[in-house]
Order: C-alpha cells, then sequence, then structure tokens
C-alpha cells in the first residue's frame, strides 16, 4: 500500500534534481585570468554564472601558459575577464577566439606606466586599489546584466553590496596609514604602486613589474642606501616569489623581512579572500611603517 507514495517520491525527488540539472547548465560560463577577478565575479554573479580561474591556486599569473583545454574555455565562455599585456598568453587566445566576448579591465579602469631601467610597461596590479576594484565590479555587473538580463537585478544588487565592502576596506586603509612614522615601501617587485599612490605612500620596487626579474647589484645596492636613508626596519616579500633577494637587502639594511601580498594567487587550499589579505596587508604596512 506504500508503493504509490512512494513513487510519488522518487518522482518529485527525481524532477528536483532535473531542475537543479538544468538550473546550473543555464548558469553563465566566464572565466578570468587572474584570482581578484575571479573574486569579483564570484561576487557579482552569486548563484547565476559559473567561474573558472585559468590560473591554478599557487601558481604564478605572470607565467601563465594555457593548455588546449584552457583555450576551448575561451572560446566556449560567455565573458571571459582578462587584463590585456599582463597574461600575454591569454591575449592572443582571446583575440583568436574570444575577442567579441571579452571584457578588457584596462578600459574600465586604465593602467598606470612604468618606466623601469630601460623599458616600460603597464603596471597590472590595479585590483591593489580598492576604488578601483569596485569599479571594476560595477562594470562586470552591467556586462553580465546585458548577456543575462534575467539576471540583471540580482547583479547590480551584489556589485551594490561588494561596492559598500570595498569602501569600507578604503577607509580603513586611508585611517589606518594616516599617521607614520615612514611612508617608504621596499617590496618585492613593483606591484604597490596603486595602493601606494592611493594611501600617499612611496613604492621601491626590489624588482620590475615581473618578480621573475633580476635585479642589478648597482639597482641592490641602491635599495639597500634608501632602506638605510628611510630607516626601513622591514623589506617585504611575497611568498609566491623566491626570498633570497630581499633577504639580502635586509641583512645590508639592517631590516628583516615580512610578507605582503600583491593578491595575484591565492595559495592552494587557502581560505583566504581578496578582503581577508587586504586587511592583513594593511596590518604588515602599518607595523612595517610604525603608524600610530
Amino acid at each position: 500500500m506504500f508503493t504509490r507514495p512512494l513513487a510519488l517520491v522518487a518522482a518529485a525527488v527525481l524532477a528536483t534534481g532535473a531542475l537543479a540539472a538544468c538550473s546550473g547548465a543555464d548558469r553563465a560560463d566566464v572565466v578570468v585570468s587572474a584570482y581578484p577577478f575571479q573574486w569579483v565575479a564570484e561576487r557579482v554573479g552569486g548563484p547565476d554564472i559559473k567561474v573558472t580561474n585559468l590560473v591554478k591556486p599557487g601558481a604564478e599569473p605572470h607565467d601563465l601558459e594555457l593548455t588546449a583545454a584552457q583555450t576551448a574555455l575561451i572560446a566556449d565562455a560567455k565573458l571571459v575577464v582578462y587584463l590585456p599585456t599582463f597574461q600575454p598568453a591569454v591575449d592572443d587566445a582571446v583575440a583568436q577566439n574570444a575577442k567579441d566576448r571579452a571584457f578588457d579591465v584596462a578600459a574600465v579602469q586604465p593602467l598606470t606606466d612604468i618606466v623601469e631601467e630601460g623599458h616600460s610597461g603597464k603596471d597590472p596590479h590595479v585590483w591593489l586599489d580598492p576604488t578601483r576594484l569596485a569599479t571594476i565590479a560595477d562594470k562586470v555587473a552591467e556586462r553580465l546584466g546585458k548577456i543575462d538580463p534575467d539576471h540583471a537585478d540580482g547583479y547590480r544588487t551584489r556589485a551594490a553590496a561588494l561596492r559598500v565592502e570595498l569602501e569600507a576596506i578604503d577607509k580603513e586603509y586611508a585611517a589606518g596609514l594616516k599617521t607614520c612614522q615612514r611612508t617608504e615601501i621596499v617590496t618585492a617587485h613593483e606591484s604597490f604602486g596603486y595602493l601606494a599612490a592611493r594611501y600617499g605612500l612611496t613604492q621601491v620596487g626590489i624588482a620590475g613589474l615581473s618578480p621573475d626579474e633580476e635585479p642589478s647589484a648597482q639597482k641592490i645596492a641602491e635599495i639597500i642606501a634608501s632602506a638605510k636613508a628611510h630607516k626601513a626596519t622591514v623589506i617585504f616579500t611575497e611568498a609566491l616569489v623566491s626570498p633570497k633577494v630581499a633577504e639580502t637587502i635586509a641583512a645590508g639594511a639592517g631590516a628583516k623581512t615580512e610578507v605582503l601580498d600583491p593578491i595575484e594567487s591565492l595559495p592552494e587550499g587557502s581560505s583566504d579572500d581578496y578582503a581577508k589579505i587586504m586587511r592583513s596587508n594593511l596590518g604588515q604596512i602599518r607595523a612595517a611603517l610604525g603608524c600610530s
């Protein structure tokens, strides 16, 4: 006598599963070229999109080389969020497979020119200014709304909430770095230019825009002299970069090394996110600069 009710329950379960499968299949596929854009896309897109980051956790995004499968993901995506010149392999794949579906972050937030030891380039680390990242998030919501009009209100609402959170981080930085004994930060590579410009700091990069760049002996000597002159107590290194040169400079300047994260990629298995790391970075900078 239980046969029919059980059959009805089973049918309901199957129907629910089918609806869930359809819902998952209907989500817009979004491909991103680095962790900060993954964080923004996931926060803005919520349950309505599926985000794939081309950079594996713990990998250095500057060095990204695409597999055939990743190129196929770019070709099939509804939206590709990327930063031109940051990862040449992505530039090529977008140009060949997704030009009409690409979201160029630099078109929303123009990049700063950097001149370093005889050559120039664009500084890609725009996400380290939270106000700039908020504007990028607004534009991602706008673009997603055009791709997926049925969920446009949700994208706008989540982007507005994200802006509030990013503006709160901005206020914490402005207040936390308002009164400091020093304003010069010595970093593993020149990734903190936007942050420094936003909060009145001076960045001295050991390497240039690429963390793999080996500084000359002359530049190392200059950085040591500058660190001594500014009475720097900390030389910042990064989790994804060898600390050897930073340690050499720290020893020469009578300073110690600490980690400052440019948030290019998350370590494998990390439970941190952009907001948590930004606040951790603020604590490290405040300690290094003797802020009150």
